[in-house]
This record gives structure tokens, C-alpha cells and sequence, in this order.
């Protein structure tokens, strides 16, 4: 035997892989054995060394393919559950991904779905190894959609091809290439193409004999049935196909024995050979029966199940985010600043940044309420939530403190950190001041203006709110419409920068 997996070589436990390479051997004793040793090893082997979800559904397709539907449920449940290819986009999400879509059958649309998802993040990371795998498994599977129901549609064969031919292209070589080569073939055969399909197969037969991959010897003994019965010469079809098809059995994939054997059946009707017409289809119904549909439905219920769990997170997260926020501005309310400030704070410090919090009280807005009623008292305040977003950095954190009140902290600006809280503070002053407030509120005795305090110093934020509001209070009592600081200069002298 080999070991001619690049991609798996890294990713999964060595012991892992021995156990693939005895299966596609057909050495099925071995086989049961290491298994057990691999699975009863999990607590120490699958760890942060290795990718865990796809340890995990690696061995969920052996333990499927060794009968073993409870553990390979289990297993491809858990790999499902720590999967998230929303957040993680590299090699190893999509060569999970496309194990799962294998698992989910051939021409199931969830399986199409993942492979095809695996195909594009394995594009976006630009792993040749990856990429190829996940090709492979998705060209073989837009082939089952046709093969398996008889129908011959012509551009998933096509796009089948196209899967494979790219895979030829990546130059990988072994199992990838052997395995590539022989369903490329089939396809070929359904295209009517029988010339290069032969050539693909016994190019395949030869690789896969020479290195003991019965799976890929298999593959290629299929298509060269099908070659042959194409052209009319049944009997070589029919040793070809038997041969196939017990080979398939051998190393337990169930899903191959089911195309072979129904391929089989109709060679063995067209010779008149009733008992291997029947035995050919019992063959099939028994793979069937065994694991193949308990597989899709176990699986299909577990995938389910993931999916009302990621959205039952996101309906809380968003749940979460709405408790966080003032509804009429859209800004951080006061749970969201006591939430988030903190960190903010710490990392401006940890940066060498001096840590600013701008504390702001509309100026006239009692006014403005009882002039022109509440409805105008709301616009003002959203209009105000706007004007600070403009004037603000993205990564700023702005507040809705109560009533007519805001809060700004200033995330760290590097080299000018002494004095960005000043300087934020009278461009939001002066946008406020210059705003065309007719145009929002009519004709109003006193437009809105802002009252700033603004405070530096110690990364805690109750210091630096108490800091700020003293600062307010000088700016309302200094004649408002102004920036009063509580910070490098009215207070001990800060670290030098």
C-alpha cells in the first residue's frame, strides 16, 4: 500500500489514515481492527494538533462504510456541530465540508449544496490539494444525479467533466488522480465519448493496481464495463462488471456497489442470464437496505437539528444586539456602553493611547419639546445620533446615555492621543452648531446646539464618566455650546507618550 494523500496527511492522525488505506485495500479484518484502536485513541489524538471536524468526519464515512451507522451518525453529528463555514473559510472547513456532502449521498440536493459550498472557500484559499478533493467529490456527484436515476442530462455530465478536468489541471497525482481519472470516464461513457473513457480507465486500472487501491480499481473496472457493453460485447461487460462489483463490496462502498450492480443487472438481462440479473439486483436492493437510506435520514435529521440550533443563536444573538441599542437613535444605549466601553478602554491603553470619554447634553432641547412638540424633540435626537456618527471614527463607541444625553469614548489614535479628545469634541460642537436645523425642525426661538465634557486618564470607565460630567457641568454653567476638558491640563500630569 501507499500513502499518496497529501491533503489528509497533515490533518488527520497517521493511525487515521492507515485505517483508510486497509479499507480501499480490501483488507476488512485489519481494517475492523484499527478502527476500534483509532476511535478508542480519540481523547489524545484529536486535538488541537489536528483539525477536529475533519478527524471527525473521516471517520464517520470508515465507520459508515464498516456498517457502523450509530457511530457514524454520532460522529457526523459532532463534526456538523463544531463546523461552522460561516466564520471559518480555509482548507480545512472545505475539505469537511465536502466529506459531509459524500456522506449526505450522491444525489441528494443538501449534498450538492455543501460540495458546492466546499468547492468555492477552497477556491478562495487557493490550497491546489484542497481545491482538488473537493472537485473530485463534487464531479462525481453531479455524475450520480444521472447515473443513478438512468436519465441522461447532459449538462450535469458536462458540468461533471468540468469538475474533473480542472482537477487534472491542479497536476495532483495519486488517489485524487486515479479516482479522477475513472469517474471522468463514466462520464465519458454517458457522453458517448467511449474512446477516451477506455483510455481514462486503464490508465486508472493501472495506477490503482499498482497501488493496491481497490476502490479506484473498482471505479475503473465500471466504466470499462460500460464501455463495453456500449459496444455490444456483453460477456467482457459482464466479467468486467462482476469484477467491479465485487470489489466494491470488498472495500464496503455501499453506494458504488448500488450503481454497479443495477450496470450488471442490464448487461446480464440483455444475455438472457436471469439468476445474474437477480442476483445483481438483490445485490443492489440489499446495499440499499443496509445503510444508504438509515445514512441520508440520520444524517438529514442531525443537519436539521444544527440548523434550528444556529438559528435559534442567531434569532438570541439578534435578541441580544436589540437589548444593547436605543431604538429611537440606533446608537449603544447604556447597557450596550457598561457592555462594550471596558474593552475599548483597555485596548486604547494597551496601544499607549490615553483613553477619552466625551460626555454631551443637548443644549435648548426642553425647548425644542415644548415648542414644537415630542415627535420634534425625537427628530432632533436622531438628528444629533447622526451628526456624531459623522464626525466619529467607525471603531468609536457612541452612546445614547438618557434623555437628551450622549456619550463618545474614543478608541486609541496613535501619535495624537493627548489631544484627540479636545479636537473630536469641537468638531462635534461645531457640526452641531452649523447644522441646518430649520430644515428638521422649522422655525424654532433657539436651534439645538451641544455641551461637551471631555475626559482623559485611567481606563476605567465610572473615573472618566465622573471626570466628563464635571467637565459638562462647567460647559452648561460656562454659557453652553461649548467643550470644557477634564484632562492633561486640569489634572496630574498623564504618562509621557
Amino acid at each position: 500500500m501507499e500513502e499518496d494523500d497529501p491533503l489528509l496527511a497533515g490533518r488527520i492522525p497517521e493511525q487515521d489514515r492507515q485505517v483508510r488505506l486497509l479499507l480501499d485495500s480490501g483488507l476488512i479484518e485489519q481494517c475492523e481492527a484499527a478502527f476500534d484502536d483509532s476511535v478508542a485513541s480519540a481523547p489524545n489524538l484529536v486535538s488541537s494538533e489536528w483539525n477536529r471536524p475533519i478527524v471527525l468526519v473521516n471517520r464517520a464515512i470508515l465507520a459508515w462504510r464498516l456498517g457502523r451507522i450509530s457511530l457514524a451518525l454520532e460522529l457526523a453529528a459532532d463534526a456538523w456541530t463544531e463546523l461552522d463555514a460561516e466564520k471559518h473559510r480555509d482548507a480545512e472547513t472545505a475539505h469537511a465540508l465536502s466529506m459531509l456532502g459524500y456522506l449526505l449521498e450522491g444525489h441528494s440536493a443538501p449534498a450538492l449544496e455543501l460540495l458546492s459550498r466546499a468547492v468555492r472557500i477552497a477556491r478562495e484559499v487557493d490550497e491546489p490539494a484542497t481545491l482538488a478533493h473537493c472537485l473530485l467529490r463534487e464531479g462525481g456527484t453531479l455524475a450520480a444525479r444521472v447515473l443513478v436515476s438512468g436519465v441522461s442530462v447532459e449538462r450535469h455530465l458536462s458540468d461533471s467533466l468540468l469538475r474533473f478536468d480542472e482537477v487534472f489541471r491542479l497536476e495532483t497525482q495519486g488517489a485524487v488522480h486515479r479516482r479522477a481519472l475513472a469517474s471522468s470516464g463514466r462520464v465519458l461513457v454517458a457522453l458517448e465519448e467511449l474512446e477516451v473513457a477506455q483510455q481514462r480507465a486503464n490508465s486508472a486500472l493501472a495506477e490503482a493496481e499498482t497501488a493496491g487501491d481497490m476502490y479506484a480499481q473498482s471505479l475503473a473496472n465500471w466504466t470499462l464495463a460500460e464501455v463495453c457493453r456500449r459496444q455490444n460485447q456483453l460477456e467482457q461487460a459482464r466479467t468486467l462488471g462482476s469484477r467491479a462489483l465485487h470489489q466494491a463490496e470488498t472495500v464496503r462502498e455501499t453506494m458504488l456497489v448500488n450503481r454497479i450492480s443495477t450496470d450488471l443487472a442490464s448487461v446480464c438481462q440483455r444475455l438472457g442470464d436471469h439468476v445474474g440479473e437477480a442476483t445483481a439486483l438483490r445485490r443492489a436492493v440489499r446495499a440499499a437496505n443496509e445503510n444508504i437510506q438509515v445514512l441520508q435520514e440520520g444524517l438529514g435529521q442531525a443537519l436539521e437539528q444544527r440548523r434550528i440550533a444556529v438559528h435559534a443563536q442567531r434569532k438570541a444573538n439578534a435578541a441580544e444586539a436589540a437589548a444593547l441599542r436605543d431604538p429611537l437613535t440606533g446608537l449603544a444605549n447604556r447597557l450596550g456602553l457598561e457592555r462594550y466601553a471596558p474593552t475599548l478602554l483597555e485596548r486604547s491603553a494597551s496601544q499607549g493611547g490615553i483613553p477619552w470619554l466625551l460626555l454631551l447634553d443637548v443644549d435648548w432641547f426642553k425647548d425644542v419639546n415644548d415648542g414644537a412638540g415630542h415627535s420634534m424633540g425625537d427628530a432632533a435626537l436622531r438628528e444629533v445620533a447622526s451628526l456624531l456618527r459623522a464626525e466619529c471614527r467607525a471603531e468609536d463607541l457612541i452612546c445614547r446615555w438618557a434623555g437628551d444625553e450622549f456619550v463618545v469614548v474614543l478608541a486609541a489614535y496613535s501619535g495624537e492621543s493627548r489631544t484627540a479628545g479636545p479636537a473630536v469634541a469641537e468638531r462635534i460642537r461645531a457640526a452641531v452648531d452649523r447644522h441646518g436645523w430649520r430644515q428638521v425642525l422649522g422655525e424654532v426661538e433657539q436651534p439645538p446646539t451641544v455641551s461637551i465634557g471631555a475626559a482623559a486618564g485611567p481606563a476605567r470607565l465610572d473615573e472618566l464618566f465622573t471626570a466628563a460630567d464635571v467637565a459638562l457641568y462647567r460647559a452648561k454653567h460656562g454659557g453652553r455650546n461649548r467643550v470644557e476638558v477634564d484632562g492633561p491640563e486640569r489634572r496630574e500630569p498623564l504618562p509621557a507618550e
